[in-house]
Formats: structure tokens, C-alpha cells, sequence
């Protein structure tokens, strides 16, 4: 697929350039090291993958004076340990070598994806940002995807990759974009949904970046 300075690639974050359960892990630590009990750790993510709520469980087990909403607040500030998915640094570099557009659309709290963004290296290499709390709509919402065509309306090829069919590709679909889904290695967030109508589905499914 060869990419041009006439070429906007925009990116979804989490779950595609790199894994959210490293973000989650990495928030119980701070937390575990907030309370004193690095121990914590494993017993938070057996509880996230028992559906029960992590932070009133953590709570009660080691009588803390924090709140749930304490927990929410320093899961959501904390500058996290967390590394690209492989093949997404040498793509970046590749793209932009030949004049290529690169940006980024995603939903969540502006502090929390913007220290993402730094914990990747990432600071300084998209050329356009969307993130859903500072621009006011989330996906599908069509504004986070027109936002990027107005900005660059001389360019005639938009793509967006992603990894979540229920929210990800419909609006940019509409849009006459080209869409592709990263695939599930096994630990996304949130299952891959491919039982939707055929507007909610990629037009390309790739295993890695470097498929691209």
C-alpha cells in the first residue's frame, strides 16, 4: 500500500499502537505502590477479569481510607509504563519520509491519552491529534473525522486504522475512507465485533502494523 504526500493515515490508540491491558496493569501498580501493597497487583487484575469492581474490592481487602473515585482519579493521572505495538515506530518513520500525513483520533480524558502519548515517544509525531475530551464529540461521531478532512482538504486518500468495529470504522466509512482493523492477538479490552452490518466493518483486516 504505498502512501503519498497527498496520503492522511490517522490512528486509533489504545489497542492499536499499543495494548490497553498494559495501561490498566501499569495504573494497579501505581495504585499498589500508593497503598503500600505491591501484592495488590495480581489480585486487581483477577478481579478486572472476574468483571467485579476492582477498586471497592480493593477497598474492603486492605481497609483503606481512599475512595473508589480516589482509585478512578490516579488511574486515570498516572504516567503509565507502556510500550508500542511492534513494527508501529518503523512505520511512522517510513510514512512521514515520504510525505505522508499522520494523525490521531481517539476517545478519552485529554491528561490520560496525552501521557499515553509521551510514554510511547509519541509527543511530536502526529501531525493532527483528536482526542474525544478536548474536541467534544466521541466516535462515531462523523466531526472527529471531518475535522481532519477540513484541515487537510487538499489530500485525496484518507485511511483510518483502528481495532473496535462498534465505534471505529462507521463514520469514516461514511466518509469514503479506507479502513483498516488491527486484529485481536488475544488481549484486547474489548472483543472484536464482526456480527455488525457491513457500515460498522473494516474494509481491510491486517495481524500487524507492519502489514501496512
Amino acid at each position: 500500500m504505498p502512501y503519498m504526500s497527498d496520503t492522511v493515515i490517522c490512528f486509533d490508540l489504545d489497542d492499536t499502537l499499543y495494548k490497553e491491558i498494559d495501561y490498566l496493569k501499569s495504573a494497579y501498580e501505581e495504585i499498589a505502590e500508593k497503598i503500600g501493597h505491591l501484592e495488590a497487583v495480581p489480585q486487581m487484575i483477577g478481579w478486572y477479569h472476574e468483571g467485579k469492581n476492582v477498586f471497592a474490592e480493593l477497598i474492603v481487602k486492605y481497609r483503606l481510607k481512599l475512595t473508589v473515585n480516589d482509585c478512578i482519579t490516579i488511574y486515570r493521572n498516572h504516567y503509565p509504563t507502556i510500550s508500542l505495538e511492534r513494527g508501529v515506530v518503523e512505520f511512522l518513520v517510513e510514512a512521514k519520509k515520504t510525505g505522508c500525513i499522520v494523525g490521531l483520533i481517539t476517545d478519552g480524558r485529554s491528561v490520560s491519552q496525552r501521557n499515553k502519548i509521551s510514554a510511547l515517544g509519541l509527543k511530536g509525531i502526529f501531525d493532527i491529534e483528536v482526542i474525544s475530551e478536548e474536541f467534544g464529540s466521541e466516535k462515531p461521531d462523523e466531526r472527529n473525522y471531518r475535522v481532519v478532512m477540513e484541515r487537510y482538504l487538499g489530500c485525496k486518500r484518507f485511511i483510518y486504522v483502528g481495532d473496535n468495529p462498534k465505534k471505529d470504522f462507521l463514520a469514516p466509512n461514511h466518509l469514503g475512507w479506507e479502513t483498516v482493523c488491527l486484529m485481536d492477538n488475544g488481549s484486547n479490552i474489548h472483543q472484536q465485533d464482526f456480527g455488525l452490518t457491513e457500515e460498522y466493518l473494516p474494509k481491510r483486516m491486517i495481524h500487524r502494523i507492519s502489514e501496512l
